[in-house]
């Protein structure tokens, strides 16, 4: 039996605006997942909905099987971190972090025995007697957090809650949610537009767009098994390579080609000859002395690794490699045909 069910949740707003449109979703005790996709899709609009911040228009959420899809927040025991600190600022750190717990009767012994572990795993220990006003983002941010882990609630909610900090901040917290949360095999629902976080966060990951779930998986399952062209092209960093073309009949099997050019990918999947778009990440492409021939027109160097694009017969593709290429050099590209994605062009979904 999951722990948090959504059944056919939906809100519109009185403008009409549908934000969620019917989403069902199962989730079981301890579980991480992560509700991603660009802004608008009702990512938040769901995580409200959940914390009792929102009232559904339709459907039915439970908690534990029980029924809490019109409960205020105060009868939810969740732990809500938003993105914009929302602190009380007329209290220090130690009282912003002590409040959920006075507010259920916890002892004083108790309350500043939990203020001291959670302030040592997040390291503002010195920040207790300051106001929010005196801090940085970054320590704002983990005062936010501090408060809602203060305690152990039934389910963490974080509404991208490391969207405004710096890259190194960024790791570590993420780093420290995912830690935390494992220690205390606490059900967490994380709100994120950055694929990045969700694939390294998640235990499942569900990708939202235009108020209706895309597609529901493990970190891997969602990058190297996309359910369609949105998943595809939005997860990952740049998108995955996609090409419109035809799959045709040779003498040794099918092959993806595109028009004006004579060069064939054979493609190894059970499929009718038709219109097709091929689809590739760029790590599975590679430079080699032989090949489909391009110019490399742009080259982005990222440290560890880089991104060349180059020119080809068959059109622009982006490959992942750790080799320099200069501007209009000439080069050859290698496909690896095992790790080939196949979608309808009209229904644009995954077909292979």
């Amino acid at each position: 039996m999951p722990f948090l069910e959504l059944q056919n949740l939906q809100k519109t707003y009185p403008d009409g605006t549908r934000a969620v449109r019917g989403i069902d979703l199962r989730v079981d005790k301890g579980e991480f997942i992560v509700l991603l996709g660009p802004s608008g899709c009702g990512k938040t609009t769901t995580l409200r909905m959940i914390a009792g911040l929102e009232d559904p228009t339709g459907g039915r959420i439970t908690f534990d099987n029980q029924n809490v899809t019109h409960l205020p927040p105060s009868q939810r025991d969740v732990g809500f971190v938003f993105q914009f600190y929302a602190l009380y600022p007329h209290m220090t750190v130690r009282k912003n972090i002590a409040f959920p717990l006075e507010n259920i009767g916890t002892s004083p012994a108790d309350t500043e025995a939990a203020i001291d572990r959670v302030a040592h795993a997040l390291s503002i220990e010195t920040l207790l007697n300051q106001y929010p006003r005196q801090l940085s983002g970054g320590d704002q941010q983990r005062v936010s957090l501090a408060r809602a882990m203060v305690r152990t609630p039934d389910i963490y909610l974080m509404d991208e809650p490391l969207g405004t900090l710096d890259a190194e901040h960024r790791l570590e917290l993420r780093a420290f949610i995912r830690r935390q949360q494992l220690s205390l095999s606490i059900t967490a629902i994380y709100v994120t537009h950055d694929q990045e976080e969700a694939l390294s966060l998640a235990d499942r990951i569900v990708v939202m767009d235009g108020g209706k779930i895309r597609q529901i998986g493990s970190p891997s399952e969602i990058y190297n098994h996309p359910a369609d062209l949105f998943v595809a092209n939005f997860v990952g960093s740049p998108g995955m390579n996609l090409l419109t073309g035809q799959i045709v009949q040779r003498e040794n099997g099918l092959s993806f080609t595109r028009p004006d050019t004579d060069i064939h990918i054979p493609i190894h999947a059970n499929i009718a000859p038709a219109q097709i778009i091929f689809g590739m990440r760029p790590e599975f492409i590679r430079p080699t002395n032989r090949g489909i021939p391009g110019k490399v027109i742009l080259s982005e160097y990222l440290g560890s690794h880089g991104y060349v694009h180059v020119d080809t017969p068959i059109g622009e593709l982006i490959m992942r490699s750790t080799d320099r290429f200069a501007i209009g050099e000439t080069i050859h590209l290698h496909l690896n045909e095992t790790h080939i994605r196949l979608f309808d062009p009209d229904t644009e979904t995954a077909l292979a």
